[in-house]
């Protein structure tokens, strides 16, 4: 799109050598009214406010007479610069095809999404997403790793003697959490490697695990606690499922409309993938 290159750059550029009045009100006003024109071609109300939809959110920030005088001068810019364009360039017409199917694609996806989504269908997508999940199990640990399995056993020892387990992993643990009395905080299925998993859901609450032997060396493993993880209420879902819903809606319309439109697609190996950047082809 061509226009001045540092338009929109500062409120200072909207300025215009003339002054638009305005009108207390907008009930004389609709789309087509024509604000502007060159050489008579027209520029419309609609055609602004469209114009200021699209700026950057720094931009609609901007008090509204210094947009609207802004966006003014800028379509006058473009159509002056429009009108000395004699001949269209074949990419003019291949970026307008492509930008009304893109617009009226969206119209119908923007019908989708701005209908309202029911409370019986939130509640029914939550349900056949949770229907049959159990809560998950989430364990709290602490470890003594050391390098060798001779002082992971003499460890295990001295905590079955009635040792405390955060001070010996204050004294001996080797691992990060060490100076923290070896405490790893909560933690779920898949979030440890395999051993270590494995051997902290065979312990029970307070119980000390036997040596165990991992990539990282070898642990004394206690189990502080564990607590089933609570379900999102389907208030936390609310919008989530809202989308998910209307996008099912979307997908359902594009299979009914594919199963009954012809449609005809590209042969295997017709095209040369790499075509696509022939932007020569683009040339008239």
């Amino acid at each position: 799109m061509l226009f001045r290159t540092k338009l929109l750059a500062s409120a200072a550029i909207f300025s215009l050598s003339a002054t638009f009045a305005y009108a207390d009100g907008h009930g004389d006003m609709s789309a087509e009214t024509v604000v502007a024109s060159v050489n008579g071609s027209e520029i419309t109300l609609g055609q602004l406010i469209m114009l200021r939809s699209q700026l950057p959110a720094q931009y609609q920030q901007l008090p509204d007479d210094v947009v609207f005088n802004g966006l003014v001068e800028q379509l006058v810019n473009q159509q002056l610069l429009a009108d000395t364009l004699e001949v269209e360039p074949k990419r003019v017409g291949i970026a307008l095809a492509n930008e009304t199917r893109s617009l009226r694609a969206g119209e119908v996806v923007n019908s989708i999404t701005s209908t309202p989504v029911t409370d019986e269908e939130i509640q029914a997508a939550y349900y056949a997403r949770f229907e049959g999940v159990e809560p998950d199990t989430e364990f709290n640990a602490s470890h003594i790793l050391v390098e060798t399995e001779e002082e992971a056993n003499e460890i295990k020892s001295l905590i079955d003697d009635g040792a405390d387990f955060a001070e010996t992993a204050q004294e001996r643990s080797t691992g990060p959490s060490g100076p923290s009395g070896g405490e790893l905080g909560w933690f779920g299925a898949g979030m440890m490697v395999p051993e270590f998993e494995a051997a902290v859901m065979a312990l029970e609450t307070g119980e000390v695990s036997a040596p165990v032997q991992t990539q990282f060396g070898w642990h004394v493993v206690q189990l502080n606690e564990t607590r089933q993880t609570e379900l999102p209420t389907i208030d936390d879902l609310r919008s989530e499922l809202t989308s998910e819903i209307q996008q099912e809606t979307l997908n359902a319309m594009i299979t009914s409309l594919t199963e009954t439109a012809e449609i005809t697609l590209p042969e295997e190996g017709q095209f040369d993938f790499s075509i696509l950047q022939n932007l020569e082809l683009l040339e008239d």
